[in-house]
C-alpha cells in the first residue's frame, strides 16, 4: 500500500487517491443505508400485517 501511495505521490496524483477513496467511502455508505431501509421497510411492512392480523382476531 505504501508503495503505491509514494507511486502516486511522485506523480503528483494523490489528489486523485484521495478522491477515489472518498468516491468508494461514499458509494460504499450509499449501499449500506439502501440496504438497511430495505430491512427496515421489511420489518414495518412485517409489523403492519400483525396489526392487520390482530384487527381480524378482533372483529369477530
Amino acid at each position: 500500500m505504501t508503495d503505491a501511495v509514494y507511486i502516486f505521490a511522485q506523480k503528483g496524483d494523490l489528489a486523485h487517491v484521495s478522491l477515489f477513496l472518498w468516491a468508494s467511502a461514499a458509494s460504499a455508505l450509499l449501499v449500506w443505508s439502501l440496504k438497511e431501509q430495505a430491512a427496515s421497510n421489511e420489518r414495518f411492512q412485517d409489523f403492519v400485517e400483525e396489526i392487520a392480523r390482530l384487527n381480524r382476531l378482533f372483529e369477530d
